[in-house]
């Protein structure tokens, strides 16, 4: 069975070394990016199951990159998992179009599960 794939959008280096070394050793493979303005072609070349997305990110934010995912037919199926410590994180997934969200500062086992979750039902 080939390992699940996770893309990563988070400008803070610190968040991505973390998820990074926690979804590794889960047996996941990971993928991180600093900016979002090239997310299409990140994901047509890394072809992840489930993404994680930062909505204070350089170039073009989080919500205009999902959306931008979300509008294509070939990407738009894949669960976008909004993590962000904005107080409007409900309305700012919302608006962005992704599946779920996470609060920053998040709980890892949280992120983990809801993680799990959305690959349990893509299986």
């Amino acid at each position: 069975m080939s390992k699940k794939k996770i893309l990563i959008f988070d400008d803070d280096k610190t968040i991505l070394e973390v998820i990074t070394i926690i979804f590794e050793e889960n047996g996941y493979q990971v993928e991180i990016s600093e900016t979002s303005h090239d997310i299409i072609e990140k994901v047509s070349q890394f072809k992840p199951d489930v993404i994680l997305m930062d909505n204070w990110i350089p170039r073009i934010g989080g919500v205009e990159a999902t959306q931008l995912l979300k509008s294509h037919d070939e990407f738009k199926s894949i669960p976008v998992i909004y993590v962000t410590a904005n107080n409007d994180i409900v309305a700012l997934a919302k608006e962005a179009q992704a599946d779920d969200y996470v609060a920053k500062p998040f709980d890892l086992e949280d992120l983990e599960d809801k993680v799990a979750m959305f690959l349990q039902e893509k299986a």
